[in-house]
């Protein structure tokens, strides 16, 4: 699958910059390079040493393009296990296009997208979880994505599978004996070591499993639905937790339409808001419109945050009450955080009581005041304790990617198969076709078993120079 064209693409963003750096991979980046640079020392670039710079001009005849620095990277000491040219020139569009023109026609092909880390994949640069995350540590956005991406590139996931993949390779390779010698009777698997080891690999990917709980929403965003009565607020929420006018603020109710989203980073967790639209019975076409997508986005959210102003729940407290009931009683399994707002306008006694009335309830209570940002600190916290970043904290391997969540849950489906078997006493020949099919899976993961799809696939969403 290695092709063996030299590809050239754009490695910095598109556009106008200070500088632009254009990469080159493949047998005849040197020679493509060198047939269009001139080096101010006069210095042969084919005969430099790797991991040099040397400052020059792209040139085409007399033409003179550009003065740059050239980077020379050679196998396989590269990101691509492929020679590497990169050329830094300046940040001119029309700079970016003439150079890359150039070295089309002097050889060179357009890169796909993914196609250098693609290549480091194929060259054995790196395994195929470690070059999916390329893609997240670009895409990431916060400190916990950041963190997640970078531990992964670094093998920690890979690492954690490929110790398992070879502990059940090499009890596959005695059932395979035992099945050799079927006729003599003999094990040469020790059942009760393979049994610990079932325990061990079921133990490590339900840990697994479980954490892509965590990791998705961490990779993605935690979004956080903030719903209520029109007019209570919650667009001057949703600016106060951002700290800026986001969202329009009237004292006009049904003022929301629609549902505007913003996010916020919190202590390294990103958090996507979503003000919707006020809960109320209309007749306005457009308003009910708005209304409908809110309970879209409640079925969405990870966190839904109630809101109400503290006065009016003085006036008909037992109606809130049974709203609250209804959003709890609808979304069980999603954490319920109760707002009271506009705290400014009421007495410490009656904070106290509104408190009294909700607490058979048995839900999060915070109380705030948007408009003069009291208590948004203490909300933002409260936020952050629904996310369980424990996990985070010690390191552990978190699963963020779902092409590897699905392969685990199949992993362990067969795991589980094996150890059925055992338990059954069912015959060796039997319990390793379920082992080579979780040994299938766990190579899914880390590439050891692909197929050009899926490669595809992976790779396709990919930034074109990376």
């Amino acid at each position: 699958m290695i092709s063996q064209e030299t590809i050239v693409a754009l490695a910095s963003p598109s556009g106008a910059g200070a500088i632009a750096v254009i990469r080159l991979s493949g047998v005849e980046a040197l020679p493509i390079a060198a047939g269009v640079f001139q080096s101010v020392s006069s210095k042969a670039i084919e005969k430099q040493k790797t991991h040099t710079i040397h400052l020059g001009h792209i040139v085409d005849g007399e033409k003179v393009y550009d003065q740059v620095l050239l980077s020379i990277f050679k196998n396989p000491h590269s990101y691509t296990g492929e020679d590497v040219i990169e050329i830094s020139c300046h940040g001119s569009t029309y700079i970016q296009q003439q150079i890359i023109q150039l070295l089309l026609r002097k050889g060179c092909r357009m890169a796909q997208a993914g196609e250098f880390t693609l290549r480091a994949f194929l060259n054995g640069k790196l395994d195929l979880s470690q070059a999916e995350a390329v893609a997240d540590l670009i895409s990431s956005d916060n400190e916990a994505s950041h963190q997640i991406a970078m531990q992964q590139m670094r093998g920690g996931f890979s690492n954690e599978i490929a110790k398992l993949r070879e502990e059940l390779l090499n009890f596959a390779s005695l059932i395979e004996l035992e099945l050799d010698f079927a006729e003599e009777d003999v094990e040469f698997a020790d059942r009760t070591q393979f049994k610990e080891l079932l325990n061990r690999i079921e133990f490590v990917l339900k840990r697994l499993i479980d954490s892509f709980a965590v990791g998705n929403v961490i990779k993605n965003g935690i979004p956080v639905a903030i719903v209520g009565e029109p007019n209570v607020g919650k667009s001057t929420l949703l600016n106060a937790l951002l700290n800026e006018e986001r969202a329009i603020v009237s004292e006009i109710a049904g003022t929301t339409r629609d549902t505007i989203e913003d996010e916020l980073v919190i202590n390294g967790i990103g958090f996507r808001f979503i003000d919707t639209a006020g809960i109320r019975e209309t007749e306005d076409v457009v308003e009910s419109i708005g209304i409908k997508k809110t309970f879209e986005k409640i079925e969405q959210a990870q966190v839904v945050l109630y809101l109400f102003e503290g006065f009016r729940f003085q006036v008909s407290g037992s109606s809130y009450i049974t709203e609250i009931e209804k959003v709890k009683n609808k979304y069980p399994l999603k954490p319920l955080l109760v707002v009271i707002n506009k705290i400014d306008l009421l007495t410490e006694a009656e904070i106290a009581g509104i408190r009294a009335q909700l607490a058979p309830l048995n839900v999060t209570l915070e109380t705030i005041s948007a408009k003069a940002n009291r208590g948004i600190d203490s909300l933002k916290n409260q936020l952050m304790s629904f996310v369980n970043t424990g996990a985070l904290r010690n390191n552990e391997t978190i699963v963020t990617n779902t092409r590897h969540y699905d392969s685990l849950l199949k992993a362990l489906e067969e795991i589980q198969k094996v150890r059925f078997g055992m338990d059954s006493n069912l015959s060796s020949d039997l319990m390793a076709i379920d082992i080579k099919q979780a040994l299938y899976y766990f190579g899914e993961i880390t590439g050891e078993v692909t197929n050009d799809e899926l490669l595809g696939n992976i790779f396709a969403n990919f930034c074109i120079g990376k």
